[in-house]
């Protein structure tokens, strides 16, 4: 029997009595999965190894301290064998068989009435691979699924729901590069009925999905936004009350200047249940594709990081020294006056800074200068959003920094 003789099924036996043969390490397993399915387990066997006692001590079965004899099938929904006796898994499978009882015989697969496959539980996902009698394939099998499934690569999502209730996810995607979403958020991508997407983030990840997934573009760019923050909060309620699964996904963090806070708080006080998963926030990323840390053993021990669609103040709570990174978010427009605020601060015109445009995409570009001159050098190469901009000693680090800011004494240090 290869197995192509097999007809997959699942059984249901919460409440049912079922009766395990032997007590070594198989018997033992096959036990506690029973268990797992809810099934009143009886283990018969003269012996026990420790997992089979700890099950009984526990009273999670009932250890039977004899050898098997044929009243053992009364009252039996489902045996498993595994006495490692050949002689005897024959003469129970035998038994069942005549009963007309569903029996694993662990001595001899292919003469067993039933195989118990390789499994696991994704969720409410079951997983149960069986291989042609061979339990280390199965098992590898149902690995590479189950890792799959928990990476968000195989299709979650629901086509026959069990409640009509809905709910959202707020989802960081990271930077834009897709292998940068956590693996929590692929999956939740796969099991989306409505993904509600942003410009920025992982926009690749949007090909893979189903035909029959709804994307509802809702992007921002500086001066022109497809939906007001008003409007996505309302959608987001919107399809989750009509029994939807949402994904919101955003570049970055949702809680890092992506207003993921204003649109929790919106659907948690309309009932909806939220979800937040955080990203791969941009502000540490993109810096790290151009080879930036935002801290670095004697240059800088801190950062700080603002949003630069608003105006810095001069009274900003941002320390303006070169050995505390500030990292502004999409700030080109407002460069010139972020770099105005900090010199009145009394940053040294001499502090590098690096522009990174489009980090983690192909079309990364990297534009290093001084506070004293950045502003003329990211108007000469034409400078746009969406770029993340890095203040601070730090940027001497970078393998994109000219010569003569990479040659600078603070590089020197021999501390351990």
């Amino acid at each position: 029997m290869s197995g192509i003789d097999l007809y997959p099924t699942s059984l249901r036996l919460l409440g049912r009595d079922v009766l395990v043969v032997g007590g070594g390490k198989v018997a033992a397993r096959r036990a506690q999965g029973l268990l797992d399915a809810g099934a009143k387990v009886t283990v018969v066997a003269p012996e026990a190894g420790h997992d089979v006692v700890r099950l009984a001590e526990a009273g999670l079965v009932a250890w039977v301290r004899r050898g098997y004899e044929t009243g053992d099938l009364d009252r039996v929904w489902f045996v498993q064998t595994a006495t490692g006796v050949p002689g005897v898994d024959t003469r129970v499978a035998a038994e069942a068989e005549e009963r007309r009882i569903w029996c694993v015989n662990a001595a001899d697969h292919e003469a067993s009435a039933a195989w118990t496959p390789a499994t696991a539980r994704v969720d409410d996902v079951t997983v149960a691979v069986n291989a042609g009698g061979d339990p280390r394939r199965a098992k590898a099998l149902k690995d590479a699924i189950v890792a799959a499934l928990r990476e968000g690569k195989l299709p979650l999502r629901r086509h026959r729901a069990p409640s009509p209730a809905g709910r959202v996810s707020l989802v960081g995607g990271g930077p834009g590069a897709e292998g940068l979403i956590t693996v929590r958020g692929r999956q939740l991508l796969a099991e989306a009925d409505v993904v509600v997407a942003d410009r920025l983030g992982p926009r690749g990840l949007l090909a893979e999905l189903s035909d029959s997934v709804r994307v509802i573009e809702v992007g921002k760019a500086p001066g022109a936004h497809q939906a007001t923050q008003h409007e996505i909060n309302e959608i987001l309620v919107r399809e989750a009350t009509a029994g939807n699964v949402v994904v919101r996904l955003k570049g970055g963090d949702p809680y890092v200047l992506g207003r993921g806070g204003e649109e929790a708080e919106y659907c948690r006080r309309h009932g909806v249940d939220v979800e937040v998963v955080p990203g791969v926030t941009s502000a540490v990323s993109v810096p790290a594709a151009a080879g930036i840390p935002v801290t670095h053993r004697g240059l800088a021990t801190g950062f700080s990081v603002a949003t630069g669609h608003d105006e810095l103040r001069a009274d900003a709570a941002l320390p303006a020294r070169p050995d505390h990174t500030i990292v502004l978010l999409m700030g080109v427009r407002r460069l010139a006056d972020s770099v105005a605020v900090l010199r009145s601060r009394g940053l040294a015109g001499t502090t590098p800074v690096a522009i990174v445009e489009r980090g983690w995409t192909p079309e990364q570009r990297v534009t290093i200068a001084t506070l004293g001159t950045i502003v003329d050098r990211a108007r000469a190469v034409g400078v746009a959003n969406p770029a993340v901009i890095v203040i601070g000693d730090v940027v001497r680090v970078s393998p994109y920094a000219p010569s003569d800011l990479r040659r600078a004494p603070h590089l020197s240090s021999t501390a351990p």
